[in-house]
């Protein structure tokens, strides 16, 4: 009798535990300033070894060149990916010297599909960059400089991940602080993941966190942060690397 107790309990609970989505995920976001570093040298296998040394499943960046002149023609996203051996999703600004220049996104596989929209700036065009995999939306944005754009950006970036059904994760610089106005507005639809009393700039001495990891609300899922780092790489630009991990569980 004991035996089928025992038996009953294990197929009870690990039906269960088999019926529920339990995952963990490593984001990572960083403003890598075209991997010109605060020592004034562009290297950009010091920050594809960053990137490699986090390991992280999802890596938002931004302040990426893509063949222009102030790079000599070299497309930084994709030098990042052959050194990480990650898949690259880019998305362009704004024209810049004969090339293009924005953020981009690297994933451990290929996505599924791409989407991307522009966003206010007054003194610099925006952008958000959204990629989608097998089971999780994941997101990419580097936000104005003005409170009204940033603001205006938030509300755009609802719309454009309203329709999706799997977890959006939302990372980038958004160049705000965490009490400011755009911020409390995005907190109203988003999580905020990453430890907001860590700062992120400047990166040989911060003073501020402007740079956020974020995941929308879902009833669900339930989203448990195990870990919340801003790496302490202060020369490789003057953001620091900030990411978190993260346990996703179904409802």
């Amino acid at each position: 009798m004991r035996k089928f107790i025992w038996l009953w309990a294990v197929m009870l609970f690990g039906g269960y535990a088999s019926a529920q989505q339990t995952d963990t995920l490593k984001i990572l976001t960083y403003n890598v300033r075209n991997c010109k570093g605060l020592d004034n040298v562009t290297d950009y296998s010091r920050v594809a070894k960053i990137i490699s040394r986090i390991h992280a499943d999802f890596v938002a960046l931004q302040e990426l060149d893509s063949a222009t002149e102030r790079s000599n023609r070299v497309v930084v996203l994709d030098e990042l990916a052959r050194q990480t051996g990650m898949a690259a999703v880019y998305r362009a600004s704004i024209n810049y010297q004969g090339g293009k220049y924005g953020i981009g996104i690297l994933t451990r596989e290929k996505p599924l599909r791409t989407d991307a929209i522009a966003l206010p700036g007054k003194e610099e065009k925006r952008s958000a960059l959204v990629v989608e995999m097998k089971d999780y939306i994941f997101c990419c944005t580097h936000f104005s400089l003005t409170s009204e754009d940033r603001i205006k950006s938030v509300e755009m970036i609802n719309q454009l991940t309203a329709g999706f059904v799997k977890p959006v994760f939302f990372a980038g610089d958004l160049n705000a602080e965490p009490d400011s106005p755009e911020m409390t507005k995005l907190a109203e639809d988003w999580q905020i993941l990453n430890q907001v009393t860590q700062p992120t700039i400047p990166a040989d001495k911060p003073t501020k966190c402007i740079d956020f990891v974020t995941v929308k609300k879902n009833k669900d899922f339930r989203f448990d942060v195990l870990k919340s780092v801003v790496e302490n790489e202060p020369v490789a630009s003057d953001h620091l690397p900030v990411w978190v991990q993260v346990m996703v569980l179904s409802k």
